[in-house]
This record gives C-alpha cells, structure tokens and sequence, in this order.
C-alpha cells in the first residue's frame, strides 16, 4: 500500500472510487490523501498512474477499470477522453442527473452554508445529445504529423484533438465542422465560433444566447411560475442580452426593463420586442450597477422580481450589496456555476436580508460537468 509521503509522478495506483467531484474528477484516496481520477464512476476499483502531486491531493489517469460499476456506458463518441470537451459520457443519463443534483447540494453546504438548501431534482433534457446550438473549434498545427487539427481542446493538456463531428452539437453545427474542414483555416491559433440562430430572435455574433433550444421552454414556463408565485407587477432583468427573459415574461408583469452593457445586444433586444408587439418596457444600455437603483426606484421594489443572470463568474460583489440594500420583494438568480452561484447567494442571504425560496437545476448541459440553476429569493 502506497503512503502519501511515496506519491510521485508515475505511482501506478489500486483505488476504489467514493465519489464525484464537481467538475467530473473521481475521488480516490490513499489514507485520507486525496487522488482525483477522471471517467470514472462511484464504486468502481480503478487502476491509475499519478500525473501531479500537490500538497494536499494528486490527480492521476486513468489506466484500467478492474471492476466496473453498473452505471457505466459505452461512450458514443469515439473522441470522448481525448476532448475536454464532455466528462460523463461513461455513465447512463439517470446516473448523470443523480450525481449533478447531489454536487449542487454539497456546494450549496460547502461553499454556501446552507444545511438544508430547498433543491429540486434536476430536471432533464429531452435530447441528451445534438442538443448544443453554439459551440467553439480551434485549429492548431501539429508539427509531428505535418497537418491542422481542427477541434476541441483536450482534457490533459492545451492542445486539440483532431475531430470529425461532436455528438453533443446539433446535426446542423456538424455539417459546418465538415464545411470548416474542407475549408480551414490558413493557420493554427485561430478559432472558429458555429451557431444556429434561434427561430425568431436577432443574436448577434459574440452576443449570449441559451445554448440548448430543447430545455429553453422548461426554463421560460419555471420563470414564470417563480414570478407569479411572487405576484409581483415589475420585472428588471439584469444582464439582458439580446432581451430573451425580459420578452418571454412580458406577458407576466406589468412592465419590464432589461439592463444590459453589450450595445449591439441592447440594439437587438430592441429590433425583437419590435418584431413581437412587446411595448411594456424598455432597454437600456449600460451596465446593471450604473442603472439599477434609479430602476428600481422608479419600479417599486415592493413589487418588483429582479433577474440575475451574470456570467460564470457570478455577480460582482458591490452588486449583490446594492441588491441587499434595494430589497426588491423576489430575486430570480440564474446561473450555469453551482459554485458561484452558492458564493453569492450566502452573501445575499446573510442576516436574513433575503430568504432562499427555491432552486430548480436543469440540466441544459447532458454528458457534461454543467448544470443551469433557478435559484428564487424572496426579501424577508
């Protein structure tokens, strides 16, 4: 038996796996030292070989599964391992959402402080493949076999793996990985954003958009159901982009206003209320800590559910003071980081300012480490 005192690069390793890490990484132990080991599932005796030591864990590869669990799948993807692209391809689609909602609620304990977080079962996507709408290839020169690599970037290091279709995208975005193919790029380094636009709404090329058409009904019908639950009559939604939550819950609230720092987002947002008849709000360029207190203000936060849904990075600290502050009557955090998403809703529930509701997860992200949260807060 290894000690963690005799772990360098290259110990071949026995481990039995206990549990998932978020992020997708199997947890092994030697003594009570911490091994992480990807594509591996809860239960299983696996063989693998360190490949970093730190302080306080390693991570090594996986070798060989010597006794494997019940969960386990064939991948469909014959690059899945090599492309960093997925991380549970190996395990049944119930096992995935299973392991999701538990990684959500032990962050919400780890990260949040909270014991008894109100977290519903992950709600699956109908279509747990080609369900991706956008996705990012990267080319690459690879001097050893004198050609570009056109693809996603690998899972143990910073270069790409050579691919000919992702079975997580659309049917659509693969026959454009074979047009970018058959027509590359002139050199390595560059990357290639594919995209279906959405039916309907004007996006423009660098402005966000959810990434899977399938599970958007679900999420639309849960905001809505949050927001009359609350019974409040105005509706600001921070970070609006191109208008997509503000338009869809028009109908819901008496008036809204979107927020939003991407200009040529705020233009779009504009041309679709335009192009739907929506005439119960308004846009306004600039960015959501500048606008929202005169907003708010102006809406009555008595009656007003405010929408978050920032960047992975989560909401900037002065940001969630300001909403702790204004006390709008709900707040709907929508965020694609379970751990994020834990770090700021403590800081807005610290003190009891605001009371968590609810959080619903869905799973927008099928064969990977992501998972989109609804969290629902209400001021106490």
């Amino acid at each position: 038996m290894e000690s963690p005192s005799t772990l360098i690069v290259g110990t071949k390793l026995t481990l039995q796996i206990e549990d998932i890490a978020f992020g997708g990484e199997g947890v092994g132990r030697v003594g009570e030292f911490v091994v992480f080991v990807p594509f591996v599932a809860v239960g299983e005796t696996v063989e693998a070989e360190v490949i970093e030591v730190k302080k306080r864990f390693a991570r090594a590869k996986l070798l060989n599964v010597a006794q494997a669990s019940p969960q386990r799948v064939t991948p469909p993807c014959p690059y899945f391992g090599g492309c960093g692209g997925c991380q549970y391809q190996h395990l049944d689609y119930s096992t995935q959402l299973t392991l999701k909602h538990k990684q959500i609620v032990d962050l919400f304990q780890r990260v949040g402080g909270f014991e008894q977080a109100p977290i519903d079962a992950v709600v699956p996507c109908p279509q747990p493949y080609g369900y991706r709408n956008r996705i990012m290839i990267r080319s690459q020169w690879n001097k050893p076999e004198q050609k570009l690599n056109i693809g996603f970037i690998r899972a143990d290091c910073g270069l790409v793996e050579d691919i000919q279709e992702c079975k997580i995208a659309e049917p659509a975005l693969n026959e454009q990985i074979q047009h970018v193919r058959k027509n590359p790029p002139p050199k390595g380094g560059i990357k290639v954003v594919l995209r279906i636009a959405p039916e309907g709404w004007e996006v423009p090329r660098d402005s966000f958009f959810q990434n899977n058409f399938f599970l958007l009904p679900k999420l639309v019908a849960l905001l809505h159901e949050r927001i009359k639950d609350a019974g409040t009559k105005h509706l600001i939604d921070a970070y609006c982009g191109v208008g997509f939550f503000s338009l869809e819950l028009a109908d819901v609230v008496e008036r809204f206003v979107g927020i939003e720092l991407d200009a040529m987002a705020i233009k779009a947002a504009r041309r679709n209320a335009a192009t739907r008849n929506v005439t119960n709000g308004e846009f306004i360029s600039g960015s959501t800590e500048q606008f929202l207190p005169n907003v708010l203000q102006q809406a009555d936060p008595a009656k007003t559910t405010i929408i978050l849904d920032p960047p992975r990075v989560g909401c900037r600290p002065e940001t969630l003071e300001l909403l702790r502050m204004l006390k709008p009557a709900q707040l709907i955090y929508v965020s694609c980081h379970p751990a994020t998403l834990a770090r700021d809703l403590k800081l807005l529930t610290n003190e009891g300012v605001f009371k968590l509701q609810k959080v619903v997860p869905l799973d927008m992200f099928p064969q990977t480490q992501h998972v989109e949260c609804i969290s629902d807060l209400r001021s106490s």
